[in-house]
């Protein structure tokens, strides 16, 4: 199926937030009902597009993918539907909770990143929940708890942060730059080497 796109966004080998940064700047330069496709491999981007329309009011129109490239089509909506990004309020810097993981103090971290992001990676003691499946998933959390959400750089977390805001909870702290800078202790999964590679010229 052939789409009319009025403007294409290459953000092919860029990581989040690149992706939703160019996608951003271009859409400010396109008219009421045009579409712009964004063109990305990076396998967040599925859900960062989704919840970036969402959040702005702009509307997501289907993602398709061809090999390792996801194609994303976005629709700009009239003037009156857009709404402002908002920044969530409330947030601390990586060291801030650094500190808190050596304290006694009782709460939560939510990681929002993808499996794979998690899995090379993460904040002792955090949860996974992909931003994508966030929406289905969050009766799995405790509106009361007091929950740090973190990702890559902030981005994906903030829309995380102000979707659980929405939805009534009420200690909420986004971690900022999040795991792009993190200096504190970091798990990670085993994984085994299933392709056992041979020296050259060994046998």
């Amino acid at each position: 199926m052939d789409i009319k796109v009025d403007h294409v966004v290459d953000a092919k080998g860029l990581a989040c937030p690149m992706p939703i940064v160019r996608t951003r700047k271009a859409m400010n330069d396109l008219n009421a009902g045009q579409v712009l496709e964004l063109q990305a491999t990076d396998k967040g981007s599925v859900a960062d597009i989704q919840a970036w329309a969402k959040s702005t009011g702009h509307q997501f129109l289907g993602t398709q993918q061809e090999n390792d490239v996801y194609r994303h089509y976005v629709r700009k909506s009239e003037p009156d539907e857009v709404k402002e990004e908002i920044t969530f309020p409330h947030s601390v810097r990586n060291e801030e909770l650094e500190g808190l993981l050596e304290s006694s103090r009782e709460f939560h971290i939510l990681d929002v990143r993808e499996p794979a992001e998690y899995a090379f990676g993460r904040v002792r003691g955090s949860r996974n929940i992909p931003l994508g499946e966030l929406p289905q998933r969050i009766g799995e959390l405790n509106p009361e708890d007091e929950m740090y959400i973190i990702c890559r750089t902030g981005n994906r977390s903030n829309m995380a942060a102000n979707l659980l805001t929405e939805k009534g909870f009420k200690n909420i702290i986004n971690v900022v730059p999040g795991m792009s800078e993190w200096t504190g202790i970091v798990e990670r999964d085993e994984f085994e080497l299933k392709n056992k590679i041979k020296p050259i010229g060994g046998k």
